[in-house]
C-alpha cells in the first residue's frame, strides 16, 4: 500500500470512526480491499491521529476564522486532522507535501474545488503556526 492509498483509507476509518465510534483497528479492517493488508504508515497515521485527537482538534480550531470545527464537513475534519497529525508528528514529509496530499483528498472525496481551497487555507495557516 503506497502512502497515497495509506491516506485515502485513513480518511475513510477516521470519518467511520467518529461516525460510528467503532475502535480503530475495525475501522482500517473494513476499508481494505481484498488482498490488502494494514500498512505501518496507514496503521501510524490512524493511531496517531486518534492519539493526539484533543490538540489537533485544538490546532485546527485555533486558525479558523469564523468556523468552527463541528460545522465543518466531516470527510474536511478527517482529512484536516489527518493532515495536522502528520504535518506535526511525521519528521520525515515535509509539511509543503502533507497539504497537498490533504488538498487532493479533499477534492477527490467531495468532487468540489472549494473543499479543496478550504483545507488549503486552514492547513496554510497552520502550517506558518508550526514553523515558527
Amino acid at each position: 500500500m503506497n502512502r497515497r492509498i495509506a491516506r485515502i483509507k485513513t480518511v475513510q476509518a477516521l470519518y467511520q470512526i467518529e461516525m460510528t465510534d467503532v475502535d480503530p483497528h475495525e475501522a482500517m479492517q473494513s476499508v481494505l480491499e481484498d488482498g490488502e493488508v494494514i500498512s505501518s504508515f496507514f496503521e501510524s497515521l490512524v493511531y496517531g491521529t486518534g492519539k493526539h485527537l484533543e490538540e489537533i482538534d485544538n490546532l485546527i480550531e485555533s486558525v479558523l476564522e469564523n468556523w468552527s470545527l463541528t460545522r465543518i464537513a466531516r470527510v474536511d475534519r478527517a482529512i484536516l486532522r489527518m493532515a495536522v497529525y502528520e504535518m506535526k508528528y511525521v519528521s520525515e514529509i515535509p509539511i509543503s507535501v502533507s497539504i497537498n496530499e490533504a488538498i487532493d483528498l479533499a477534492k477527490g472525496f467531495t468532487g468540489d474545488e472549494e473543499s479543496g481551497k478550504f483545507v488549503n487555507g486552514v492547513l496554510s495557516k497552520l502550517a506558518d503556526h508550526l514553523e515558527n
